[in-house]
């Protein structure tokens, strides 16, 4: 229904009942009908009209919330509300603070993500409250969630409806694919048929490089983002993927392109570490995880797939800033150059240059439309392909800085007959951001076509993108403009690698438009050539950048067409078509599948030249690329298509060897089983060869930093140590009798040999002490926790702890009294309606924390009477929906006693639970700690248990 003040600025316009499109005023298709002046006037009219707080809004959001679209002939908002009247935002802040998390909680809203960092919080909330949070003093800006797609390119055109899956149907398919790899692991004999590995494997020489350069990725951590790991354990199952991947606790995502994408990355490079975090949760979430991956699970290789609508293509914005911060700390940072075509290959939809005014002003307020033949005449209409013009996002941005924009332009979709479909005219007024979006009719359309319209300021250089759309002719005479530079955002950052595709074996399955050439194929079972051909729908650039990251002019003065800077993109090609075992994804298309293929070959650089400078690595892969298409460097294969053999002699790589010390076993020279105060003991120490080169002159250093402890002798010497080979030496340290109990003695393993590697050290912490066979039981007392469906808020409960000291043993109980899949059970210790959502966390005094579980159990029910013990036989990343009610003893994610049981554990310690995925909610009823402290040492005669931790960055003790 229209509010008061909508309906009269209608009324005042005569649009409370504007004529239908049949009766619209005849004329020319570069002209504004009477329809569209109309309805461009009431629209502004709503815009002009808007309060301080409301030019705070979205102005689809605005315009939602007001009912004005529902008024104007064929008008879209192009707000998505949910059957609950609720709107997907992203709540820019000055500050994260309690203040405003507890504030959009009492006004309905449901917390979806959060970034301290970058002021952002994504949420759900009531569009009829929109207005009232943007009326908070600490909120800038809500918009509508900036959207975000990877550079996959389907199989199935976007106009053939997909049948989407349930997230009951979902969580069947993968229990049953992951039950079937676990049969078949399990019958599989020596013969079995070996995993599969993409073609781009072979096309890019990676196996001739492996075995000419004894290289395999060693030493190297390759880390991805896209939007899920959906079917990681089936993948692990098969054989696909290692055990020990790792992904960041609560960024596991949905969907499966990560899994996919490391399948090709452990297929090029296959002994290097595996990292992932979704890209899917925000747009700051996306920026928080790149700088995550790199400062916190120390990745030396990032790769992503995602692009954000909202990414500038004039200034390096949140997630581009994110980039830089990684590749300065020395990261080598890969992402898919995008699918949106490029003007050699026909098949663009970008068009960017200065405003030409047109002269043709719009509506009864400001406003002159772009004209976008330039010199060549005057049309003020860029016409979209009907064949491709299905749920398009439509990107607008202008050269002024991000946050500061006051030149405003606005942006309209029509339709053949001359209506307005859809519109963004946001207000910029110096402090927002140069930007305006519209989505295409989700079943598209004929004869669509765009307007930009300057509302007020200056001439601007502007960029007009139809993100997998095309720019084509229209039937009634519009010419299209088309320009090269839709590669945009993060993967033009400056030190980044921006991927374009070239197909490594069979051609893309469909014509991207009815009548275009057929698509390419690739070499396999050869290799890449100057003879091959990119994929027709690669983006293409280069990309012209007018400010610093923060908002600094390169150019000042100059924000024209001949202003800023050109950054050449994409840089390289590699391969996509390629087979995996994660379905839906064989074979898997797009830049999506290049950019994992040459971050893997820059895997095996490093791994074969530890330590190479980034810009070596960079000089290596554009040097030694193969020209295709184009002679000479072109705007859409960068340098060309890389070849990992012809890298790898380039950098003169050689396999490495990589020493570590494993975990000792002591033995007290008493015989007891436990290393006591005052005791003296042999300390069996092994190092493992854990990588590709043999180690020559291989000593050890072993000292501690615990008062009071000598060990003897301080070095020893190894000798030689062949790749996988383990050596052996005995040391004894003695331990001071004031030697508290409980408090460890710490060991560092400092490994030399000759290799780049060396040194590396492992420290170990030894228990003192007897564990006490009994274990003392610390439950939570209080009411039952509302676990909030989908929020990284989630829930939380505290246990006190007191009269233990230090601890020998640390579980975990989810109790209850009767155990059943109710998902709305009292009876249980957590009642969920979906566990593998929920990702929980042990937090002791200390501040050190442990994950007990994540995303595990598919859509099983409840946990109830189930230990979580480091000790246990299985696994719970193992356990499926068939579980359900989830019981016994399982091992947790990781482990309890090693990581919470480093200082002295009496005090509060919290146990919390993420609801990491919609749709599903429960409660925390019922948990309980059991903690084992010490005893006086007894004589025994079994060696103690060790534990380790490896602490030097790129060394991942196996």
């Amino acid at each position: 229904m229209l509010t008061a003040g909508a309906a009269a600025l209608l009324a005042a316009l005569g649009l409370v009942s504007p004529p239908v499109a049949g009766a619209a005023t005849a004329s020319a298709p570069d002209a504004f009908s009477e329809t569209a002046q109309q309805q461009i006037a009431a629209l502004q009219a709503v815009k002009a009209g808007r309060t301080a707080a409301e030019s705070k809004v979205d102005s689809k959001l605005l315009v939602a919330e007001k009912g004005v679209g529902k008024q104007l002939n064929a008008l879209q908002s192009g707000a998505t509300v949910s059957p609950a009247g609720t709107v997907l935002v992203d709540i820019r802040a000055s500050k994260v603070s309690p203040d405003l998390l507890a504030g959009l909680t009492k006004a309905g809203a449901g917390i979806r993500a959060v970034s301290d960092r970058y002021g952002s919080v994504r949420a759900e909330v009531p569009l009829a409250k929109v207005g009232e949070i943007a009326a908070r003093g600490d909120v800038k800006r809500v918009e509508q969630a900036d959207q975000a797609m990877t550079a996959r390119e389907l199989a199935t055109p976007a106009t053939t409806p997909e049948k989407t899956e349930t997230k009951q149907q979902k969580a069947d398919r993968i229990a049953g694919e992951l039950q079937k790899a676990v049969s078949a692991k399990s019958q599989r004999s020596a013969a079995a048929a070996a995993p599969l590995v993409s073609e781009g494997d072979r096309a890019h020489n990676a196996d001739l490089a492996r075995q000419q350069f004894g290289v395999t990725g060693v030493g190297v951590k390759a880390c991805a983002l896209s939007d899920g790991v959906d079917s990681l354990a089936a993948s692990q199952a098969k054989g696909e993927l290692p055990p020990d991947v790792d992904v960041i606790a609560g960024q596991e995502g949905d969907g499966d392109e990560g899994t996919a994408m490391l399948e090709i990355i452990h297929d090029l490079a296959p002994r290097a570490a595996l990292g992932f975090a979704s890209a899917f949760n925000s747009d700051a979430s996306f920026a928080d995880n790149i700088r995550k991956l790199r400062f916190e699970s120390h990745c030396d290789v990032i790769v992503d797939d995602v692009i954000y609508f909202k990414e500038s293509p004039f200034q390096d914005w949140i997630i581009a800033q994110a980039v830089n911060d990684v590749t300065a700390d020395g990261a080598l940072y890969f992402s898919s150059a995008g699918n949106e075509g490029n003007v050699a290959s026909g098949t663009a939809g970008h068009w960017e240059g200065d405003f030409v005014d047109s002269g043709k002003s719009v509506g009864k307020f400001a406003g002159t439309a772009h004209n976008f033949a330039g010199a060549a005449g005057n049309q003020i209409y860029e016409p979209i392909s009907n064949a491709s013009s299905a749920g398009v996002p439509v990107t607008l941005h202008w050269s002024d800085p991000l946050g500061a924009s006051a030149n405003d332009y606005d942006l309209y979709l029509l339709n053949s007959a001359g209506a307005v479909v859809s519109f963004s005219q946001d207000v910029q007024n110096g402090a927002q951001d140069p930007y305006e979006r519209v989505t295409t009719p989700a079943f598209g359309g004929t004869g669509l076509r765009l307007a930009i319209v300057k509302f007020s300021g200056a001439n601007r250089y502007l960029s007009l993108s139809a993100l997998r759309g095309r720019f084509s002719d229209s039937a009634d005479g519009l010419k299209a403009y088309n320009t090269p530079g839709v590669t945009v955002g993060h993967s033009a950052a400056r030190d980044a690698f921006s991927v374009a595709a070239a197909p490594a074996a069979k051609a893309f399955g469909r014509a991207l438009e009815p009548g275009d050439p057929a698509n390419p194929a690739g070499p396999y079972p050869g290799s890449f050539s100057g003879a091959t051909k990119a994929e027709r729908f690669t983006s293409d650039g280069p990309r012209r950048v007018f400010y610093e990251a923060n908002g600094t002019p390169i150019t000042p003065g100059n924000v024209s067409s001949t202003g800023g800077e050109v950054r050449n993109k994409p840089e390289i090609t590699a391969a996509d078509g390629v087979q995996t075992s994660v379905s839906g994804f064989n074979p898997f298309f797009g830049t999506s599948a290049a950019a994992p293929h040459a971050a893997a070959i820059a895997a095996l650089v490093l791994s074969g030249n530890p330590g190479l400078p980034p810009a070596e690595v960079r000089e290596a892969l554009i040097n030694t690329a193969i020209d295709i298409e184009t002679p000479g460097r072109d705007n859409f294969t960068g340098a060309g298509v890389i070849l990992a053999d012809k890298v790898l002699a380039y950098t003169g790589a050689s396999p490495q060897p990589l020493v570590v010390a494993k975990q000792p076993t002591v033995t007290p020279a008493d015989g007891g089983s436990a290393l006591d105060p005052g005791d003296t003991a042999k300390v069996t120490l092994p190092v493992t060869n854990d990588g590709d080169g043999t180690a020559v002159s291989t000593s050890v250093v072993l000292t501690s930093p615990t008062p009071g402890v000598t060990v003897a002798p301080r070095s020893k010497s190894y000798g030689t140590i062949s790749p996988g080979q383990t050596g052996v030496n005995d040391f004894t340290i003695t331990v001071p009798a004031s030697q508290q109990l409980g408090v460890p003695v710490v060991l560092n393993a400092r490994v030399t040999f000759a290799g780049a590697h060396s040194p590396t050290t492992t420290s170990f912490s030894l228990p003192v002490g007897t564990p006490s066979p009994v274990a003392k039981d610390f439950a939570y007392a209080g009411a039952p926790v509302f676990i909030p469906d989908n929020s990284p808020v989630g829930a939380s409960v505290t246990i006190p702890v007191s009269g233990v000291g230090r601890a020998s043993k640390v579980s975990l109980s989810v109790d209850g009294t009767t155990c059943s899949t109710d998902p709305t059970s009292t009876t249980v210790g957590l009642n969920h309606s979906y566990v593998g959502d929920l990702v929980g966390t042990l937090t002791a005094p200390s501040g050190a924390k442990a994950t007990v579980f994540q995303r595990n159990g598919g859509s099983g029910k409840n946990l109830c009477k189930v230990v979580f013990a480091d000790n246990a036989a299985a696994a719970f990343s193992t356990v499926t929906s068939a579980n359900a009610p989830f019981t016994g003893t399982w091992r947790p994610t990781q482990a309890l006693t090693g990581n919470l049981a480093g200082a002295a554990v009496d005090g509060t310690w919290t146990f919390a639970v993420v609801d990491a995925a919609g749709g599903d909610d429960g409660f925390i009823r019922s948990v309980a700690l059991h903690i084992n402290g010490f005893v006086q040492p007894a004589a025994a005669g079994a060696p103690s248990n060790v534990r380790g931790v490896t602490n030097n960055g790129p060394v991942h003790p196996q």
